[in-house]
């Protein structure tokens, strides 16, 4: 219980926080197109997001709870949320926590709610987030940065199912299901004694990985046109994407993942509106892909096979596909450059600008040996 001494502004603030949106859901991509599967499902048909959407399916129907994990960008929300719409509970409340982003001192009354006169400036009740969710479910993101001590309290609420507010005696008996998610490695958290080992297990019933973008590459086109869709939805000029910029973005490492590419997406819907997206429009760092980012964007003189190549002008009357015209792009350049290599994939690979490692990588995928 917060003592009576707490600042007057753990009152304003925590009002304040009733409106906060914790995570931008507009960072990420939704599926229009899947109603039977929920607003909510992720964008992509890559083996990797495949098994994704197999266990949110498998896992909706039930009041287990699930840890999602995965990199920061990846849709971890997302999933939650196509959790709780495909479950029992979709008509009550989806209510988001952002647990690294409250202050440690406010975490309490946040979950719980408080009292009047629990503390300094608590001059009303307020409702917690578990009281908010009463019958739907409780997403609480970033779990790993969760406070220990309020770890423990946490614990005790999804071992008793019930919980007091701060300054209150009353207890309150809570129906709601349990989404947590973290960027972290709970495992090494709990070997540095930062996470409970009876908590990860209590919230690790069924957990879910959600795989960075670099990953599920195949998927990078059906996001970029959902993500310009979604910016010209959203009053920003349509752009579209030049054959050679997709192929540019397909070899970049994507750090910041899906809310990166919204973002980049939304970027030059902005600064080139209305036109076609070619290298030269490109920031730097995405026309060097896997690259290292200091490597400047192509000069288009010096790629004339590729960018004075027919095949790059125009789109046929009768339409392609475009994922397999991308694959027989690469998988042409793959050859070429281990053939003008002598089969050496160390000089390919630099040949290509990118790491041995990744073109190693796309080899397997392709089936290319490396002969000359």
């Amino acid at each position: 219980m917060q003592s009576k001494d707490t600042t007057s502004s753990i009152c304003s603030a925590g009002s304040n926080q009733e409106t906060v949106r914790y995570k931008e859901v507009g960072a990420q991509h939704l599926d229009q197109n899947s109603p039977k599967k929920g607003r909510y499902r992720p964008r992509g048909h890559s083996r990797q997001l495949a098994m994704v959407h197999r266990l949110i399916d498998q896992v909706a129907s039930y009041d287990t709870s699930v840890l999602i994990l995965g990199e920061s960008g990846t849709g971890k929300e997302l999933v939650a949320r196509n959790i709780h719409e495909l479950s029992s509970r979709a008509n009550k409340p989806f209510v988001p926590v952002n647990c690294g982003a409250i202050p440690a001192e406010l975490i309490e009354s946040e979950l719980f709610g408080h009292e009047k006169g629990a503390f300094t400036g608590a001059i009303t009740s307020r409702k917690g987030r578990f009281e908010m969710a009463e019958g739907g479910t409780l997403f609480l993101d970033e779990i790993g940065d969760m406070d220990l001590s309020m770890q423990v309290k946490l614990l005790r609420v999804l071992q008793e199912r019930t919980y007091e507010r701060v300054g209150g005696n009353e207890s309150h008996r809570c129906n709601v299901r349990i989404i947590a998610a973290t960027h972290r490695n709970l495992e090494k958290r709990i070997a540095a004694g930062a996470f409970r080992e009876d908590l990860y297990y209590r919230l690790s019933v069924f957990p879910i990985e959600t795989p960075p973008l670099r990953d599920r590459i195949d998927d990078l086109p059906e996001l970029i046109e959902h993500l310009a869709d979604r910016a010209a939805s959203k009053g920003h000029p349509r752009v579209r994407f030049s054959r050679p910029a997709l192929a540019s973005l397909s070899h970049y490492p994507w750090p910041g993942n899906v809310r990166e590419l919204s973002n980049l997406v939304e970027r030059l819907a902005i600064t080139h509106p209305r036109c076609q997206i070619d290298l030269p429009a490109l920031p730097p760092k995405y026309c060097a892909g896997d690259f290292d980012a200091e490597v400047p964007c192509p000069d288009t003189s010096a790629h004339g096979a590729i960018v004075t190549s027919p095949e790059f002008v125009d789109l046929p009357a009768d339409g392609l596909d475009l994922k397999d015209y991308l694959r027989t792009i690469e998988q042409r350049l793959i050859k070429q450059a281990l053939g003008e290599t002598d089969g050496v994939v160390a000089r390919a690979a630099r040949l290509l600008h990118m790491r041995r490692t990744t073109l190693v990588e796309k080899m397997r995928k392709y089936d290319v040996r490396a002969h000359a």
